[in-house]
């Protein structure tokens, strides 16, 4: 018995010593070929046709942008998994002839800078990716913005809103993986985050060279659309120093943000896009969720997958143009605006032509979302708040004391 004892303990003893130690002495080559992301940004577009990179420093960060149009609204896209700003490189110029559209690359894609090292919030965690979409912000000066957002880039977009909703005019969320997203399961987190693993876990992201153009295919509806330069516009980030391990933290640092606990809270307008054949993020997801949400409409695109921005780019803007008029009819108050549990989240308007000539209608919806519907005498003692006209300014409730023929409306965000 002592013999087969001392056997199992030399069995487990070299066992433990294979799993701790083995791994290391599988090598890791370093990347070949790989440069700095400045050296692969598109050459300069000086004869307009088309928009040139920026490279803009953001929370510690050298983050990739290109900016294309002028004047309100402002969209800002956020790519998916796997992706880059060139996802949305169809779809930009139309876009623009409606306002300021600005794309920029998340961190771990893209041209945007990967650190290995840092100290403080992991920049490839959600929150970090929250803080900087509102750095980005900051720096161009946007005060309201409709948030684009492919994949992960509509569930990093619903983050947003529910963190900084007074910074968000609309959404519009194309194929979002809000049911199947969060990363890796918890159980699974504590061992990637191994160091055995986290020296491995470049090996594995490496395939991705192999598989990626399958990846690629099974995001669109008709693969043969996909064109050489489609291809190419995809690869081009693999070319990038320390793509394989920043992609490889990103996985480690992703994590579920419970979004469906909180869908009753995005009340703004919503558009939900999909394509009717999408094979990555079931198209029955978004249906379910454009049912869940309170103020979302629902586009079913035909012969698309899940990129229809890219595959079916004139479709897409059609539905985008739709929604436009009503991404302006709600907006959520700004900082301060909320008093006695009364916010205002609509817009000015004039008021209807009969008995109301001079007035003005307002939609506004309470601090907790709720319907309501009220005619508030606006000569007598109010809560005061923020409303926001159609240029984007803010004005007072209090600016309209005193005067006549003005109604006030309650509702629960539609004029």
């Amino acid at each position: 018995m002592k013999k087969i004892g001392k056997i199992l303990f030399i069995t487990l003893a070299v066992l433990l010593v294979v799993v701790l130690v083995g791994p290391f002495l599988v090598p890791v080559p370093p990347l070949e070929g790989t440069v700095p992301p400045q050296q692969l940004a598109d050459p300069s577009t000086s004869s307009g046709q088309g928009p040139d990179s920026q490279f803009i420093e953001i929370n510690g960060l050298s983050v990739h942008v290109k900016r294309m149009g002028q004047g309100e609204p402002i969209f800002v896209l956020l790519h998916g998994f796997g992706a880059s700003l060139y996802s949305w490189h169809t779809v930009m110029e139309p876009l623009s002839r409606h306002g300021t559209v600005i794309a920029y690359d998340r961190p771990a894609f893209g041209l945007t800078e990967r650190p290995m090292n840092w100290t403080g919030q992991n920049p490839y965690s959600p929150e970090a990716q929250v803080d900087l979409l509102l750095g980005l912000m900051d720096h161009f000066g946007v005060q309201q913005t409709i948030l684009v957002g492919n994949s992960a880039g509509g569930t990093i977009s619903m983050q947003f809103a529910l963190a900084h909703p007074e910074r968000v005019r609309a959404l519009i969320l194309v194929d979002p993986a809000v049911y199947a997203g969060g990363g890796s399961p918890a159980w699974m987190r504590p061992l990637l985050g191994t160091p055995q693993m986290r020296h491995l876990g470049p090996l594995f992201i490496r395939k991705i060279q192999e598989w990626g153009p399958e990846m690629i295919k099974t995001a669109w509806h008709d693969p043969s659309k996909i064109t050489p330069d489609v291809l190419e516009g995809y690869k081009k980030p693999l070319l990038a120093d320390n793509w394989d391990r920043a992609l490889w933290e990103m996985i480690l640092a992703a994590h579920d943000m419970s979004l469906t606990d909180h869908l009753n809270e995005l009340t703004f307008q919503i558009l939900v896009i999909t394509g009717d054949d999408d094979r990555i993020v079931p198209t029955e997801q978004s249906v379910r969720l454009a049912g869940e949400l309170p103020n979302a409409t629902l586009v079913i695109i035909q012969d698309a997958g899940h990129v229809p921005h890219e595959e079916q780019p004139a479709e897409f803007i059609q539905a985008v143009e739709e929604f436009l008029p009503r991404s302006s009819m709600f907006t959520p108050a700004l900082p301060g605006t909320c008093a006695r549990g009364k916010c205002a989240a609509g817009r000015l308007a004039p008021a209807p032509a009969q008995g109301q000539a001079n007035g003005v209608q307002v939609s506004v919806v309470d601090c907790l979302g709720r319907a309501s519907m009220s005619k508030v005498a606006i000569n007598t003692p109010a809560p005061d708040f923020n409303l926001l006209d159609f240029t984007g300014k803010i004005v007072r409730l209090s600016d309209f004391r005193g005067k006549t023929n003005v109604l006030l409306v309650f509702n629960r965000g539609f004029m």
